[in-house]
């Protein structure tokens, strides 16, 4: 052992008490805790020297320890949970098929998503009748007030959009796109 991984040891070992509270603090969780402090010590003697030549190594550490654990977090934000056995029960119990897509997750983003490349197929105007009426609630006369417009005018652009989403739809289902 070199004498640079001799010193990363001594210091960080020293540290490790103090290290282990803080991130029992930031986990909340002294499991976690143990985790977050092994990956900031696998982090940090990737590059040991930075480590020892920091005037504070405790407050280098502390720092990594709440990169990694934002880090983690970032990630887990971005998950898509899936169902668990318990769910699956649930569904069944309420009558629900296990292929049906569950509330909520992937299947409510999609559907999002579709709604917004379908709207690319209408006009601006169109869009905003669609979105209003259809998608937020309002009424004919609500959407049409917002909007500025008079109630024969809104509800004609509607009805326009609905014909060209219809279109648009049957194409697709012809053509298998």
């Amino acid at each position: 052992m070199d004498r640079q991984s001799a010193d990363f040891n001594r210091v960080f070992t020293d540290l490790l008490p103090r290290l282990q509270q803080a991130a029992v603090m930031l986990t909340g969780s002294p499991l976690a805790a143990g985790d977050v402090v092994h990956d900031a010590y696998l982090r940090i003697a990737r590059r040991p020297e930075r480590f020892l030549g920091h005037p504070q190594p405790y407050a280098y550490v502390f720092t990594t320890m709440v990169n990694l654990l934002r880090d983690q977090w970032r990630r887990d934000r971005r998950r898509v949970p899936l169902p668990g056995v318990p769910e699956l029960v649930e569904a069944a119990e309420r009558g629900w098929s296990a292929l049906d897509p569950p509330p909520g997750g992937m299947a409510e983003l999609q559907a999002r998503w579709e709604v917004l490349r379908l709207l690319g197929f209408l006009t601006a105007k169109q869009a905003r009748a669609v979105v209003l009426v259809d998608l937020d609630g309002y009424s004919v006369d609500e959407a049409a007030e917002l909007l500025g417009l008079h109630r024969s005018t809104l509800a004609v652009t509607r009805r326009r959009a609905h014909g060209r989403l219809r279109a648009v739809l049957e194409h697709e289902r012809r053509h298998g796109a």
